[in-house]
């Protein structure tokens, strides 16, 4: 047997009703349509609702948002620093070693275990990771992000200089 010897079985597969061709057939002139009317001639979109309101100018568009304060941080756990090899890990070092990606902004995070001292400069810890450098004998220093503080001021302070 080859592909094109396949078919389906006898009586499986019912092939459709062609309407509209002609009047001899059951299915000619209005082919199944009625008579007249907006539904008998074609005209009418599958989403028109007669005149109402269209669902989908019902409904609301655009939720949520975009926060502009939003910072992108590059993760990196305890296990790849142990794996790395450094003592003194930094933004640059581990750029060099292709470990984060240029201009991006470094967490440290609690994954994995620290078994040497380790001096780590990054812009954010985790509290379990700060807490496993610490424990480990290394030492942890936040650096600064070059923007500053992005966030508004809170609810009660903001008509402090009044």
């Amino acid at each position: 047997m080859k592909v094109h010897d396949l078919q389906p079985s006898e009586g499986s597969n019912k092939s459709r009703k062609r309407v509209g061709r002609g009047i001899a057939g059951k299915g000619g002139k209005t082919a199944g349509r009625g008579t007249k009317g907006q539904k008998a001639r074609g005209s009418i979109p599958a989403s028109f609702e007669g005149g109402q309101m269209p669902l989908h100018m019902r409904i609301p568009k655009l939720k949520g948002f975009n926060n502009p304060f939003r910072v992108e941080y590059q993760a990196l756990n305890l296990d790849t620093l142990e794996a790395c090899g450094l003592t003194d890990v930094s933004p640059e070092a581990l750029l060099g070693m292709g470990l984060v990606g240029k201009g991006s902004f470094v967490k440290v995070l609690g994954r994995g275990e620290l078994s040497r001292a380790v001096s780590v400069k990054a812009h954010a810890f985790s509290k379990s990771a700060e807490t496993a450098i610490t424990a480990a004998g290394g030492t942890v220093e936040r650096l600064p992000l070059p923007w500053g503080e992005r966030r508004p001021p809170a609810k009660g302070n903001q008509f402090t200089n009044r």
